[in-house]
């Protein structure tokens, strides 16, 4: 046991020396997290993650009915629990709201809206702009849902124009409304179509009335994703090093001491889970104080480190046992690491993904870490954590067993004895 601890010990030193791989391993999955926050506003919303009480700023400089009607929408009851809009006259006050992040997004509607949409040209109406929504850059998702009720409502206004002129042509054509009168009726129709959308609903919100579901900070779903994802490529740089020990002779000098290469493989195998481990510590327990995100029971998340970094060691000896040279190492772990954080959920949620994928991704351990650390996350208990950490010991049993199996194949002829 004490030539394995050498061993391991040995190969912690060199990797902690190794300051390259030390920013790959730490810095970059910091850093992703970071800029994926930001980029998806998550830094912006409030901790529990919730979409709710967006705060919207709303501009009207338009005297008719279409920017009253918009103005009702926004203010409606269906959106009460999702949006929180502030009627105010002064464009550049509601801007400047946005830019402090007052305000997720000011909907601005120009003067002359009204009479664009109910007597414009039909191409010219296509083509312009009509409402402009002015966003916050900080929080993307919120305020891409402002945008999407607003281009909702105006297009349901565009296509009522749309029908309203296919109409008045067809009358035209069949000789029912002249040139004289077209203009007259145009009028007449366009304010019945005004009338016609005020009592219309043109947005509805259907809110779920059962339980209420705790909510997990998107942080807390990105950061152990991305953590996974770079725990991947220490696993197989780990594997990496032992075939470049072996085609530079170092293995085989090991051999030719006292000690066993079973001993040789237990202290390779272990440093790879301790440096995992290590990692997995380190970005975990830095994002919950960087970000303030919380995952629940303490017990439960060492449970899952270790059992999520035991099921990576076992795809990395794997990659070891089949690969032919530390470059193939390199160029295949690469890939492999991409793909499980695919398949894995990593970027996007696997509840996206068909069923064959979903099932698919049950082979990486970032798919088990992804729902374990999303379990405890919204307050699941140990129990309930239970099957994502059998699933990870079965996968590292299985994975384990393959690589044995295929190294006593590979290096009968010195390596495992």
């Amino acid at each position: 046991m004490k030539r394995v601890l050498s061993i391991c010990w040995k190969d912690l030193i060199i990797t902690l020396n190794d300051r390259s791989a030390l920013v790959f391993m730490l810095l970059a999955p910091f850093l992703l997290t970071l800029g994926l926050g930001l980029v998806t506003g998550s830094f912006s919303t409030s901790s529990s993650g919730s979409l709710e009480d967006i705060p919207v700023m709303v501009v009207n400089h338009d005297d008719g009915q279409m920017g009253q009607i918009l103005i009702d929408v926004l203010f409606s009851e269906d959106l009460a629990t999702l949006l929180e809009p502030q009627l105010t006259d002064d464009e550049d006050a509601a801007r400047q709201a946005v830019k402090s992040q007052d305000a997720y997004a000011a909907v601005i509607i120009p003067a002359g809206f009204s009479e664009n949409m109910l007597l414009g040209d039909v191409e010219s109406i296509a083509l312009v702009p009509l409402v402009e929504v002015y966003s916050n850059p900080g929080a993307p998702i919120s305020a891409s849902i402002v945008q999407s009720i607003v281009s909702e409502v105006v297009n349901q206004m565009y296509t009522r124009r749309v029908s309203l002129s296919v109409t008045i042509g067809g009358l035209m054509a069949t000789g029912r409304l002249d040139a004289s009168q077209k203009e007259a009726f145009t009028t007449e129709m366009a304010g019945r179509l005004g009338g016609q959308q005020e009592s219309t609903s043109l947005v509805t919100v259907n809110v779920n009335q059962g339980e209420p579901e705790e909510q997990v900070n998107y942080l807390a779903y990105l950061a152990p994703g991305m953590a996974v994802l770079f725990l991947m490529y220490t696993v197989t740089q780990g594997s990496r090093s032992l075939l470049m020990e072996r085609s530079m002779g170092t293995l085989q000098r090991m051999l030719t001491t006292p000690t066993r290469s079973v001993e040789v493989l237990g202290g390779k195998l272990l440093s790879i889970f301790v440096t995992g481990l290590l990692q997995m510590v380190v970005l975990v327990a830095g994002s919950g104080l960087l970000f303030g995100l919380d995952w629940g029971s303490p017990i439960g998340v060492i449970l899952l480190l270790v059992a999520v970094v035991a099921a990576a060691t076992g795809w990395g000896i794997l990659l070891a046992s089949v690969a032919r040279s530390a470059s193939q190492v390199s160029s295949i772990g690469t890939a492999m690491m991409l793909l499980f954080g695919i398949l894995g959920g990593t970027f996007i949620p696997a509840s996206m993904f068909s069923e064959p994928v979903r099932l698919l991704g049950k082979l990486t351990p970032n798919a088990w870490a992804m729902d374990g650390f999303t379990l405890l996350a919204t307050g699941g208990t140990l129990t309930d954590l239970v099957p994502s950490l059998l699933a990870l010991l079965g996968l590292t049993v299985v994975l384990f067993g393959l690589a044995v199996g295929l190294s006593r194949k590979r290096w009968a002829s010195g390596f495992l004895k």
